[in-house]
């Protein structure tokens, strides 16, 4: 949640529970992350965040992360949110 309510895009990298639940809702429901299935390898991390803060893929996600904290800011109903 404090991510979504400073508009900070998220590498979501889930290990067990419903952390995949909620790692394939920031990243393909609500589109502010990137999943990350893989082991964590240097070159593989530092690719991530490049994608995540340089390329056009990224951008989209800040500009949804963006639009997402405006809307829990707003105190929208939480369809409005959902489907930001």
């Amino acid at each position: 949640m404090e991510s979504i309510s400073e508009a900070v895009p998220m590498i979501c990298q889930p290990y067990f529970g419903n952390q995949r639940v909620h790692a394939r809702f920031l990243s393909q429901v609500w589109g502010v992350g990137i999943q990350w299935e893989n082991n964590l390898v240097r070159g593989e991390v530092e690719g991530v965040i490049r994608r995540l803060m340089v390329n056009e893929q990224g951008e989209v996600i800040r500009q949804r992360a963006i639009k997402l904290k405006e809307n829990v800011e707003l105190g929208q109903s939480h369809l409005i949110i959902l489907n930001a």
